[in-house]
């Protein structure tokens, strides 16, 4: 019974395959409008657009079909319309550079955008010099993929954001090539989803944005040279694993910023020329481990407000300052790091300074009560007083202190 059942079902799929059509849209083709192309087609055909450009106002895919662009076929909105509206489920979206978006703030208009659908894809696409890139809107299973996006804003106000996702549940955002936006990837509402893989750089603001966006992953991406860094608010159970952080600097720019977090685990990613490194604000139960901290002004600032957080097998190479905070009570713990400032010893030749380190330097404290002083750097007034306090603590909290320093770089 199982294989007759078996037989019917995997027929049935091959009948579907069957009936579905083709049709082509080109200069040497019977039909040469996208637009009466997807007219011509019922749901699960594919329509083939050929290379040539094509200026057609706002196209709008209701039909659960593939749309696939052969030679980059390009589709410009002329700075007038939204360029692509696909508002239906099971739509792949493809093979197109996709071009001048129309602009505006209320209806945020962009190169590609869905609406309340399931089970879209939309990949190896072109977008230059559009408003929004990829907006998503209560999607689910949709996924973004190997798409190269590049828009040329120089305010925040005059540009949207590169991947923009609001609502949307079970996302997968991977590959994509990101630059010249406000916001290169921008997550809100958003939930059960994945960003791996992309590259996201040069935007005026955060190169990665998410608010309210619990149970996502940020995997094996690169953000550089962003405004402001990337940043992570009022979210929990979030993982950031093997990510690369540079480049981005300023007096608000931090590699990673995570503001109201709780529950969340950051474990193998490299923080390398940033103003800071890690910025903690309000963060709860986060572990921080097995990541390189290298070349920041500061690698970590941890707000008196965060609490219950682990910051532990971590490599601090050449920072300016280890650590920073604003507070004297400290409820964090830090275990088994490498500092590179550390000039304990180790007797028993097991890899761990048989003295306590504390990162906490007195003069990071001045700093950040009067940033000013920050003129009086390396001077020896303020090398005699970092000097002093590490012997005889007297403004840096006691128990701002790793118990196990390592002596070596950990191998990440």
């Amino acid at each position: 019974m199982k294989k007759i059942l078996l037989y019917f079902v995997g027929f049935c799929f091959c009948s579907s395959l069957l009936n579905a059509r083709v049709v082509h849209v080109g200069k040497n083709y019977a039909c040469k409008s996208i637009k009466l192309g997807l007219k011509l087609l019922a749901p699960k055909d594919t329509l083939f657009v050929h290379e040539g450009l094509y200026k057609e106002g706002n196209i709008i895919i209701d039909k659960s079909v593939s749309v696939i662009g052969i030679n980059y076929p390009v589709i410009d909105g002329e700075k007038k319309f939204e360029v692509v509206s696909i508002k239906t489920s099971y739509v792949l979206f493809k093979g197109f550079k996709v071009s001048h978006s129309g602009t505006g703030t209320l209806d945020d208009p962009g190169a590609i955008k869905v609406y309340d659908s399931r089970y879209v894809t939309v990949s190896d696409n072109i977008l230059e010099d559009n408003f929004f890139g990829i907006y998503i809107q209560y999607g689910k299973h949709c996924v973004v993929k190997n798409n190269r996006l590049t828009a040329y804003g120089t305010e925040e106000q005059q540009i949207g954001n590169g991947i923009h996702c609001w609502k949307s549940d079970s996302l997968i955002i991977s590959g994509n090539n990101i630059t010249g936006h406000r916001d290169g990837i921008y997550f809100e509402f958003v939930t059960n989803s994945t960003i791996r893989n992309n590259r996201s750089y040069k935007n005026i603001r955060y190169g990665l944005h998410f608010m309210f966006s619990n149970d996502d992953a940020y995997l094996n991406n690169t953000f550089s040279g962003n405004g402001a860094g990337v940043a992570v608010m009022f979210t929990k159970n979030v993982k950031m694993y093997n990510n690369r952080f540079e480049e981005n600097w300023g007096d608000a720019a931090y590699g990673l910023m995570l503001k109201e977090i709780s529950d969340s685990h950051i474990r193998g990613n490299v923080f390398v020329k940033n103003t800071t490194g890690i910025y903690m604000e309000g963060t709860n139960r986060i572990v921080v481990e097995k990541n390189k901290l290298e070349s920041n002004g500061w690698g970590m600032k941890i707000q008196a407000s965060c609490m219950d957080n682990e910051i532990k097998s971590n490599n601090f190479m050449g920072n300016t300052f280890d650590i920073s905070t604003n507070g004297s009570l400290v409820l964090n713990t830090f275990n088994g790091n490498y500092w590179d400032k550390y000039e304990g010893y180790d007797l028993d030749k097991n890899n761990i300074g048989d003295v306590p380190y504390r990162p906490l330097s007195l003069f990071s404290v001045i700093i950040e009560n009067n940033p000013p002083a920050m003129l009086l750097f390396r001077s020896f007034m303020v090398s005699l007083l970092d000097r002093t306090e590490k012997m005889i603590p007297s403004i840096t909290p006691d128990n701002f202190i790793d118990n196990t320093p390592m002596m070596r770089p950990l191998s990440l």
